[in-house]
């Protein structure tokens, strides 16, 4: 269960796909509740559908989409009001049922339906809440609201069957919550490595379709651009090197930071950053090869809570990464056992500069981190290490009395 599902391209809705097309070529029977809706508000999905052996239910929820926070908040309340219901009038004794994080706090009134509907819930966590709201700036008087969700979340992570965390460190905060360490297991997220490969070309063709020549040194961005994540360093890091005629800057994708983005852009009169729309998973792989390298972010107050599972994309094509956040957090971590990359502090744009052109005017290098990538994949966190540790947990967790 998750607010988006295949044909959608955002990140949640392709690695449920996986997840739930390769339990079903295993031989379960897997239907995934999602929304009508596309990630973007530009597309409505069937009702009902079949795909890759996965029966798909798609529920009625609003559709005022992302541009505001009060229509985030209706179709956040009318989707849980909505699968609720759906789901009390659908589960049976025995169902397992696997509920993502999207909408946040999903897991406290689906706690309540498996209960009395004798199911079993898995809670598959991509970020926890309210924590992250309120790291970021949200308020709300007294704390009494917080306070009353935190303890109803607990409780609900605490009748699960299972609490799934993508990341070390989020399995420690969990942990932290009191939860049993019986109730929590790792599976990090992860990305068709299969299909996305590593090469030592950079996307010849579209670069020349996107207007860039192969001797250009490509800084890339990927996915959602959202609160969690800084983009001052890198445009920090974009404007002391834009008298460099090869370094380019290069964002693909989305999210609700990009309008300003553009605008400090413009303010800044920067003309070494480009911008391309998210690429649909066919063309995935082009896309993430294309940089030299990439970079991504994450406030390190919200390690722990949201973990940037982008990482494993870029990793797969073999490309190095700067990843802006905390050198401690669960990217340094990889780092210290893996080093295919980087860590510097939000606001170190300096380091991060010195990084960029190490890693410009040294091609081993780069090649040498973009194979030490990969090797992360193949050895820790594949697709098949993945789909092995799910299919293990569901047949675990159906023989729990």
């Amino acid at each position: 269960m998750n607010r988006f599902y295949s044909p959608d391209m955002s990140a949640t809705a392709q690695i449920l796909t996986d997840v739930a097309e390769a339990l079903s070529l295993k031989g379960f029977d897997v239907v995934v509740f999602a929304s009508r809706m596309s990630y973007d508000g530009q597309d409505t999905f069937d009702k009902v559908d079949t795909a890759n052996g996965v029966q798909i239910r798609r529920i009625w929820s609003s559709k005022f989409g992302r541009s505001t926070t009060l229509g985030r908040l209706l179709d956040y309340l009318t989707f849980h009001i909505s699968i609720t219901i759906s789901l009390f009038f659908y589960l049976s004794r025995g169902d397992l049922l696997i509920a993502k994080t999207d909408p946040p706090m999903l897991s406290i009134p689906l706690s309540t339906v498996a209960n009395l509907r004798s199911a079993k819930l898995i809670n598959w966590l991509q970020d926890i809440f309210p924590e992250v709201a309120l790291r970021l700036g949200t308020k709300e008087p007294k704390g009494v609201v917080s306070n009353n969700l935190e303890r109803l979340r607990n409780r609900s992570l605490k009748r699960a069957s299972m609490n799934v965390a993508i990341g070390q460190k989020m399995a420690e905060v969990v942990e932290d919550l009191q939860i049993s360490t019986e109730r929590i297991c790792i599976i990090e997220n992860f990305v068709d490595d299969q299909s996305i490969i590593r090469t030592d070309s950079h996307s010849p063709e579209l670069r020349k379709e996107w207007g860039f020549r192969e001797s250009d040194f490509i800084v890339g961005y990927s996915g959602n651009l959202g609160r969690a994540h800084d983009f001052q360093t890198i445009l920090n890091v974009a404007e002391m090197l834009k008298k460099s005629e090869e370094v380019k800057f290069l964002f693909i994708g989305g999210g609700a930071q990009y309008d300003q983005l553009n605008s400090e852009i413009d303010s800044r009169g920067l003309t070494n950053v480009y911008f391309r729309p998210y690429q649909p998973r066919s063309k995935l792989n082009e896309s993430l090869s294309l940089p030299n390298l990439h970079w991504a972010s994450l406030n390190p107050k919200l390690e722990g809570y949201i973990v940037p599972s982008k990482i494993y994309g870029i990793a797969a094509a073999g490309r190095p990464l700067l990843m802006i956040g905390s050198p401690n957090g669960e990217v340094g971590r990889i780092f210290s056992e893996v080093p295919f990359g980087e860590c510097v502090l939000p606001g170190d744009s300096s380091k991060a500069a010195d990084f960029i052109l190490k890693a410009q005017s040294n091609r081993d290098f780069t090649s040498k981190m973009g194979r030490y990538a990969r090797r992360y994949i193949d050895n820790y966190v594949s697709r098949n290490h993945a789909i092995a540790k799910w299919e293990d947990l569901v047949l675990r967790t159906a023989q729990i009395s």
